[in-house]
């Protein structure tokens, strides 16, 4: 297995890309913890992991609160052994589809703040923890907007922007210590909870929507959860060991140029 021995933390494990994800690193042999707001939701996910024969534990975890990090993250180590592999994937609430010139202040800022604090918390967390060992990865996630203008994002791409200048930084200064830090940048997944929440509420919107998202890419695809999971897992083994501070770029193309005037 590829993962094998190494001990994962999730943050956000509750959500559907955070749980896709947690599952994936088990599959190929991590022993996963899985944090949330609700340990209802995070169980859920934990209790499916050990159903497929796997390991995982699960604990409520505030990620935007440093006392919680710290002590949770002392608890896996001292339970564990090593934390090799950390993950963030908490939500950032953000509004989007809505003019910037149309936007309050506090709804533009607010992913921003939460996005910084609780990947600068969670990571240097991990960070320390890691250098004493000399080994692990701090993995990161982002989306279309981190690399590309794009319209009605409104706080969520400079997030994603803050978020991606972190990961490069962070591992600028952790290199010479044997720790990896890399960001993978999403397209947005069709399959995840928050569009199929999107496409119940309001199917025609979000058909358009997902064509035009869509359209946007090179492949005329979008990625599924699976996809992401997958190159989480591929980051996390040894085969990527020269891997470091950059973006991985998930989004089927859209990054690298938009292409809504080539046509099939």
């Amino acid at each position: 297995m590829l993962l094998q021995n190494k001990n994962a933390v999730i943050y956000g494990a509750g959500g559907s890309l955070g749980g896709a994800v947690a599952k994936a690193l088990a599959a190929a042999g991590a022993r996963v913890f899985l944090t949330g707001h609700h340990l209802d939701v995070v169980q859920i996910v934990a209790d499916e992991i050990i159903a497929s024969g796997h390991k995982a534990g699960a604990d409520v975890v505030d990620a935007l609160d440093k006392n919680a990090v710290e002590t949770h993250l002392a608890r896996v180590i001292q339970t564990a052994g090593s934390i090799d592999i950390s993950f963030n994937a908490i939500g950032l609430n953000p509004v989007q589809n809505i003019p910037l010139i149309e936007m309050d202040a506090e709804d533009f800022v607010r992913p921003v703040s939460i996005a910084m604090r609780s990947h600068f918390l969670t990571a240097t967390a991990a960070g320390r923890a890691m250098v004493k060992q000399r080994s692990g990865l701090i993995l990161l996630l982002t989306a279309t907007p981190g690399g590309i203008g794009y319209p009605y994002t409104a706080g969520f791409a400079p997030a994603c922007s803050a978020m991606e200048t972190l990961s490069r930084n962070l591992a600028a200064e952790l290199g010479i210590h044997s720790v990896r830090v890399v960001n993978i940048r999403s397209a947005g997944s069709p399959d995840s909870k928050v569009f199929k929440d999107a496409i119940a509420a309001n199917p025609e919107a979000m058909k358009h929507i997902l064509h035009g998202m869509e359209h946007d890419t090179m492949l005329k695809k979008l990625p599924l959860m699976a996809d992401i999971a997958n190159v989480a897992v591929f980051l996390a083994s040894d085969m990527a060991g020269m891997i470091t501070g950059v973006t991985v770029d998930v989004t089927c193309g859209t990054t690298a140029g938009l292409n809504y005037r080539v046509m099939r």
